[in-house]
């Protein structure tokens, strides 16, 4: 039986187990460096939370994976730096004559979202008493940026920006 393991193919879960022990191992060393080298036990207490931190792993076009962090914990020389700002999970999706960008952002009000174009990058900036949010995202491709788009329900952006002509100076997208 042992010799049928041996010859059995690879299936595609095994190497979605292979990331995950991968994964899991990154983890496992991010956690102990940010104890021998992140804040003490006070300086925790000290700080103000909520502290969020995730990842999603997608596969992009080409096959390979990518590991995309989001929240206000962030990864800067040794230590991990805890941020008053979280950074949103966002998709950018290139849709041939336009390009979406979708962000989750829950807890904020319409009102106190501020979309702004410069050049190639969209900045997304959203504030109330309990929850701030800032992303700067590299679009795919030149946009015009006086027709775009964006609507926010039920805590998530999108943004709509139809490619044309490279946008000139800064831009600020109004919410529908």
């Amino acid at each position: 039986m042992s010799e049928e393991r041996r010859r059995r193919r690879k299936s595609v879960f095994d190497i979605f187990d292979e990331l995950f022990r991968e994964i899991e191992e990154e983890f496992r060393d991010f956690v102990k460096e940010f104890e021998r080298f992140g804040p003490s036990r006070e300086e925790i207490r000290e700080l103000r939370g909520p502290f969020v931190y995730g990842f999603r792993i997608t596969i992009g076009p080409d096959g390979i994976p990518r590991i995309e962090e989001f929240g206000n914990v962030r990864r800067k020389g040794i230590r991990p730096v805890i941020s008053e700002e979280r950074e949103p999970l966002v998709d950018v999706l290139d849709e041939g004559d336009k390009v979406r960008v979708v962000a989750e952002m829950p807890g904020v009000e319409k009102d106190k979202i501020k979309l702004t174009v410069r050049d190639r990058t969209l900045v997304i900036r959203a504030s109330n008493e309990h929850r701030k949010y800032y992303k700067e995202v590299e679009l795919p491709a030149e946009v015009d940026i006086k027709k775009a788009k964006a609507t926010y329900r039920n805590g998530v952006l999108e943004v709509v920006i139809p490619k044309v002509r490279k946008g000139e100076g800064e831009y600020e997208i109004r919410i529908e």
